[in-house]
């Protein structure tokens, strides 16, 4: 195949992110929809064609490449959690840079005797950050068994447990009154009394 990064109009410098603007570009002017009962339709789909394999290719080259740098390390045991020294510090990146989708495809393409509890935790933020929180609670609680004296670990699982308590507390039916079930009943019972003494009963 035909250089992808030509095929994109973009050079190998380029960030993910001009990749992937530069192909939602094409994908729109040379998209089969819009060729319909047109002489260039089938010009148009072998196009489209070429492109989204470019775009595959470059996005599996890249993921790949990334991969291949940050755990093909003979030294992967584990250390301190902060982002200097993380072995995890590029998806720590991507997290912090609002990218947790990126985050997680590096994060899935470790195997899975080099998840530590650092990853635990990092899989818990993407989830996190991305709303899943029954998801990311399981994976901070898994983090901390894994490593019960780390710091930063336990502050993210007590968050969640706060978030999820006063989400349970807020998500029940309930009047924002101030009554307890006793001062209601009291009060329906003073109120039935007014209105026998005014002959009116309840």
């Amino acid at each position: 195949m035909t250089d992808p990064y030509n095929i994109l109009g973009v050079s190998q410098s380029a960030t993910d992110a001009e990749i992937k603007d530069a192909y939602r570009k094409l994908a729109r002017k040379y998209h089969p929809d819009n060729y319909v009962n047109n002489p260039l339709a089938e010009l148009a789909t072998e196009k489209m064609k070429e492109i989204n394999e470019a775009y595959d290719t470059i996005v599996a080259q890249r993921k790949n490449s990334s991969s291949q740098s940050s755990y093909n390390s003979s030294n992967y045991s584990y250390s301190s959690s902060s982002s200097s020294s993380s072995q995890f510090s590029d998806i720590r990146r991507l997290i912090t840079t609002g990218r947790p989708m990126e985050a997680e495809e590096l994060l899935d393409g470790v195997p899975n005797e080099k998840r530590d509890a650092e990853w635990y935790f990092l899989k818990g933020t993407v989830y996190y950050n991305r709303g899943w929180t029954d998801y990311a609670f399981q994976y901070f609680s898994t983090a901390c068994q894994m490593n019960p004296t780390n710091q930063e670990y336990r502050a993210a699982l007590q968050r969640m447990a706060y978030q999820r308590q006063h989400a349970y507390s807020y998500g029940r039916p309930q009047m924002n009154t101030g009554l307890s079930c006793c001062d209601i009943c009291a009060t329906l019972y003073c109120a039935n009394c007014c209105c026998d003494c005014c002959g009116n009963g309840c």
